[in-house]
C-alpha cells in the first residue's frame, strides 16, 4: 500500500523480497545490493523496501551498515515478529531505526470492518444504539479473535483450517527452529496453561511441577511467549510489599482466537463463566490500545488477604482502578475491592467495565463510574475521566 502512493505520487521506489529467489542474490553483500538500488533509483532520493528481513543473516548489522553510509534512500523493512529479528535489528540500529508493530485485527478495526466502514471513527455511538448487534459482534470477536484471514474467513470451517496453521507455524517455525526449543510439547502445555488462566496469578511453582520443568526454563519459555506477540505478562502495582502480592504476574492473550484454539474452544465459547475471563482479556487489550504511546503503564492489585482490581493504570501523574465485569449490571453496587483501594490509594478515577450500564457512585469521597466497554474505543477515553 505504501509503494503504491508512493508510485501514483510519483516518487521513487524499489521493492525486493528476500524470499523471491532471483531477489536473494542482491542481499549476498551491501555492495550487491547498493548496485541493485542504484542500477533501479540511480542516485536520487527513493525508497527501499525489503520483505522478509529475518532470512537475512546478521540482519541488524546489515542494516546498520546501510544507514551509516549516509545514502540517499529511506529504508522501509518488513518482517516477521520472530524474537531472532526483534533482538538483532534492535541491538544493532539503536537510534536508527522507527518502530512499527502491526497487532492483529483490534475489536475497532473488528466492528468497521463488519459494519462496511459506514461508522469508521465513530464505533463506540453505533455499539451504543445497536445494542443486540454490538453483542453479538462482541461475542465473534472474543470467540474468533483479529488474525486477519480468520475474520475474513467465509465459515467456521474454514476458521479452523488458518488457526491450527497459525498456531503449529508458532510452535514449529518460531519456537522449535528460531528458539532452539526442543521441548515443543512442554512449551505448547505451558500455553495450555496460560490459556486456562488468564486474569489469574501465574504461579511459578505450580507451573514447574505440572509441566516436569524448572522454574528458570519457565520464565524462559515465558519471556519467548511474550517476545512472539503470544502473551503479556501484566505485573502487579505494589507500593506495600508486605501486604500486597508483587511477584507472580497475570497472563493474558494478544489474539483470543488463538487461546481459544489452544483450550480446543474455537468458536464454541457459550458460558457465562468462560465469557467472563474473556472479557476481561479483551478490556486489557482496549486499555492497551488507549495507553498506546502514552507515558502509561498497566498493572493489577491484588492483596494477601484476595482483595483484587483487574487493572491499575498509571497514566501520566493520574491513577485509574478498571475492574472488568461480563454482565449486564442493574445497580451500582461497588465491589469490596474497589472501596479498599479508593481507601489505600485515593485514584483519581475508578471504574467498572460492563456491558451496557452507564452510572456513578460517590464512595469515600471519590466517584466510581460505570462504563459499557465500548466506551473504551475512544481515543481519549482517559482524557475524558476528569
Amino acid at each position: 500500500m505504501l509503494r503504491n502512493r508512493l508510485v501514483q505520487e510519483g516518487e521513487r521506489s524499489l521493492f525486493l523480497n528476500i524470499d523471491i529467489e532471483w531477489d536473494r542474490p542482491h542481499f549476498e553483500s551491501q555492495a550487491a545490493l547498493l548496485q541493485k538500488i542504484e542500477l533501479e533509483l540511480g542516485n536520487e532520493k527513493g525508497v527501499v523496501f525489503i520483505d522478509e528481513i529475518q532470512r537475512k543473516e546478521n540482519a541488524g548489522l546489515f542494516l546498520k551498515g546501510l544507514y551509516d553510509l549516509k545514502l540517499p534512500y529511506k529504508f522501509v523493512v518488513s518482517g516477521s515478529g520472530s524474537l531472532e529479528l526483534k533482538e538483532k535489528i534492535h541491538e544493532s540500529l539503536a537510534g536508527r531505526k522507527r518502530l512499527f508493530e502491526m497487532t492483529t485485527v483490534s475489536f475497532e478495526e473488528f466492528v468497521d470492518h463488519k459494519t462496511n466502514y459506514r461508522y469508521e471513527g465513530r464505533p463506540a455511538d453505533f455499539l451504543r444504539m445497536e445494542k443486540e448487534t454490538g453483542l453479538r459482534l462482541l461475542v465473534e470477536y472474543m470467540n474468533f479473535g483479529g488474525y486477519p484471514n480468520i475474520v475474513l474467513a467465509p465459515d467456521i470451517g474454514e476458521k479452523l483450517r488458518i488457526i491450527d496453521e497459525i498456531y503449529r507455524s508458532v510452535l514449529e517455525k518460531d519456537i522449535a527452529i528460531l528458539l532452539k526449543v526442543e521441548k515443543t510439547d512442554a512449551f505448547g502445555g505451558l500455553l495450555k496453561m496460560m490459556a486456562d488462566q488468564i486474569g489469574s496469578l501465574a504461579n511459578f511453582s505450580e507451573i514447574s511441577s505440572t509441566l516436569g520443568l524448572s522454574h528458570q526454563t519457565v520464565k524462559k519459555y515465558l519471556a519467548y511467549a511474550e517476545k512472539i506477540f503470544l502473551i503479556r505478562l501484566v505485573h502487579p502495582f505494589a507500593r506495600n510489599v508486605r501486604k500486597e502480592i508483587s511477584k507472580s504476574p497475570v497472563p493474558y492473550f494478544w489474539d483470543l482466537g488463538l487461546r481459544n484454539y489452544i483450550l480446543g474452544i474455537f468458536g464454541r465459547v457459550e458460558t457465562p463463566s468462560e465469557m467472563g475471563g474473556l472479557f476481561e482479556n479483551l478490556v486489557f487489550l482496549l486499555l492497551n490500545e488507549r495507553i498506546r504511546f502514552q507515558p502509561a503503564k498497566l498493572n493489577f492489585w491484588r492483596t494477601t488477604d484476595k482483595a483484587e482490581i483487574d487493572f491499575i493504570v498509571e497514566y501520566g501523574r493520574r491513577l485509574f482502578a478498571v475492574e472488568a465485569k461480563y454482565k449486564n449490571i442493574r445497580n451500582e453496587k461497588v465491589p469490596a475491592a474497589i472501596r479498599s483501594f479508593l481507601k489505600k490509594y485515593r485514584p483519581d478515577r475508578s471504574m467498572i467495565v460492563n456491558l451496557d450500564y452507564r452510572g456513578s457512585r460517590m464512595i469515600e469521597e471519590s466517584e466510581v463510574r460505570f462504563v459499557p466497554f465500548y466506551e473504551l474505543l475512544k481515543d481519549n477515553f482517559f482524557d475524558n475521566q476528569t
